[in-house]
C-alpha cells in the first residue's frame, strides 16, 4: 500500500470536487446577474468537470474571467473546509464502518420468524408399563 500515492489521489479527487462546488456557487451567482453567461457556463461545464484542473485549464482558454472566479471561490471553500475535514473524514468512516458491521451482524444472525417452526416432539407418558 503506497500511502503517499493514496494521499495524492485523494487530494486530486478533493480538488476536483471543490472545483465542482465552486462552479455551482459561481453558476448560482451568474444566473442572477447574467443568465445568458450562466447558460453558456452550464453547457460548457456539462461533461468536463470530472478533472477539476483540466476543466480550469480549458475554461481559461474560453473565458479567463470565469476561470479566475471559479478558482477564487474554490480556494475560499478549501480554506473553510480543510479545517474540519480530517476529523470529519475519520469520524465519518468510523461511524459508517460500525453501521455496516452492525447490519452485517444482524443479517448473519437473523432468524427467519416468518417460517413456521417445527413442533417439538412430545413424549407420551401414557405407557402403562412405564408408570412412576
Amino acid at each position: 500500500m503506497d500511502i503517499k500515492q493514496i494521499a495524492k489521489d485523494t487530494a486530486k479527487t478533493l480538488q476536483s470536487y471543490l472545483t465542482y462546488q465552486a462552479l455551482k456557487t459561481v453558476l448560482a451567482q451568474v444566473s442572477e446577474t447574467n443568465p445568458p453567461l450562466a447558460l453558456w457556463l452550464q453547457r460548457f461545464s456539462a461533461d468536463k468537470i470530472q478533472d477539476g484542473e483540466a476543466y480550469i485549464k480549458e475554461l481559461f482558454q474560453e473565458k479567463p474571467e470565469l476561470a479566475l472566479r471559479i478558482m477564487t471561490v474554490r480556494e475560499h471553500i478549501a480554506e473553510q473546509v480543510t479545517e474540519y475535514l480530517p476529523e470529519m473524514v475519520r469520524t465519518g468512516i468510523q461511524q459508517a464502518n460500525m453501521e455496516h458491521r452492525r447490519q452485517h451482524l444482524e443479517r448473519i444472525t437473523h432468524i427467519d420468524t416468518s417460517a413456521p417452526s417445527p413442533e417439538p416432539e412430545t413424549q407420551t407418558t401414557s405407557d402403562p408399563n412405564n408408570e412412576q
